[in-house]
């Protein structure tokens, strides 16, 4: 008997952190007990397709959900052909639409898996998120979160969900001096220059925009100091055009989508993090492990808080107060050492074999 082959659902795949996670757990999953298919919109734009079929995975595309009736019939028809076991979803209140499908296929464990939650600023898509998130627990037959704040936001309080977290290889993130060395090098930053960084889709939801505001004023009294922002989204030419238009071509850096974001971290000297809102922030994770001192916002989830180094700042409080505390993280002037305790359930080997188990006994419970 083969593995389990279980049908993720990612809806449009664009380098975000929701793809990191579920690849994550592909590279440590014990794939001769597990094995994973990626159903993708077909307007994805960063699709890690040669690792895939390399780890023994499938990828299939299907029209993106806003065209509903070819989505809906596309989806339909794979999941009976391929007679998947299980169908894991991870597109939040969107998940209604293809767990839909997947009852109507079939298809006997159907897994919603909440990754994040809602914020303002996005006026129409939290219209959609509200009209959506009463039919959350219709479909599924069970459900996930990356976090309880995510898990209550999409189920409700009284929910019962598996928590699966978002996990990293915490080795590959500690900090190292001499990736730090080589990093500012590149920038050309010497250890007197403030190197703030920001890792994430440039999207709204992130608020680089709100990051660029507090940067400035942080330039305009240290102009030695640098902006790093890693990924890619819709808005990087608006944003890279508010850097120009603010005199700031030079000390903003877009570094576009980045292979070994490890890396990076070693290189900054604080991390900000002015998300509208995140189910998790995967992100700030990483960047408490390399020890480095993050200025965060009030909206992201307290459960990703782990670290004395980290500072929560009310986006209300304004773009100088944000500067003000990024320069002050600075001046503390030492990462801080992290405690492997703090982070030890968010390492990916002993995630990814609770992971396996969850699979493994939601089969056996459906074949009962």
């Amino acid at each position: 008997m083969g593995p389990i082959r279980v049908a993720h659902i990612m809806g449009k795949m664009a380098g975000g952190g929701v793809e990191t996670v579920i690849m994550n757990y592909y590279r440590h999953i014990d794939r001769d007990r597990v094995q994973f298919d990626f159903i993708i919109d077909s307007d994805s734009t960063v699709v890690p397709m040669e690792e895939i079929e390399g780890l023994g995975g499938r990828l299939f595309k299907v029209p993106p959900y806003q065209h509903l009736g070819k989505y809906q019939k596309a989806l339909g028809e794979l999941l009976v052909r391929n007679a998947y076991p299980i169908v894991h979803s991870h597109i939040n209140t969107l998940s209604v639409f293809p767990l839909r499908v997947a009852e109507k296929a079939g298809v006997p464990v159907r897994i919603a898996h909440s990754h994040a939650t809602m914020g303002k600023g996005e006026t129409k898509r939290n219209i959609i998120k509200m009209a959506l998130r009463p039919f959350a627990n219709a479909y599924p037959t069970d459900r996930a979160a990356c976090s309880r704040y995510a898990g209550e936001w999409l189920f409700g309080k009284k929910a019962d969900f598996t928590v699966i977290p978002n996990a990293v290889d915490i080795g590959r993130f500690r900090f190292d001096a001499a990736t730090r060395v080589k990093m500012r090098a590149a920038w050309g930053a010497d250890e007197s220059c403030c190197v703030v960084g920001n890792l994430g889709r440039i999207e709204r939801t992130k608020n680089q925009a709100f990051l660029i505001d507090a940067f400035a004023r942080l330039h305009a009294k240290h102009p030695k100091s640098l902006l790093v922002i890693a990924g890619c989204g819709s808005l990087r030419k608006e944003l890279e055009e508010k850097a120009r238009n603010m005199g700031l071509a030079d000390s903003v850096r877009f570094l576009g989508q980045v292979a070994d974001v490890s890396a990076l971290y070693q290189g900054m000297d604080v991390f900000a993090f002015p998300s509208l809102y995140e189910g998790f922030g995967m992100a700030l994770l990483e960047a408490q492990i390399a020890g480095l001192p993050s200025v965060v916002s009030n909206r992201v989830s307290p459960e990703v808080v782990l670290s004395d180094g980290c500072r929560l700042v009310p986006l209300e409080d304004g773009a100088g107060a944000w500067a003000r505390e990024i320069w002050a993280q600075f001046e503390g002037g030492k990462r801080e050492a992290t405690a492997s305790e703090a982070f030890e359930r968010f390492d990916i080997d002993g995630a990814s074999k609770k992971l396996e188990g969850f699979y493994l006994r939601l089969r056996e419970g459906a074949m009962r």
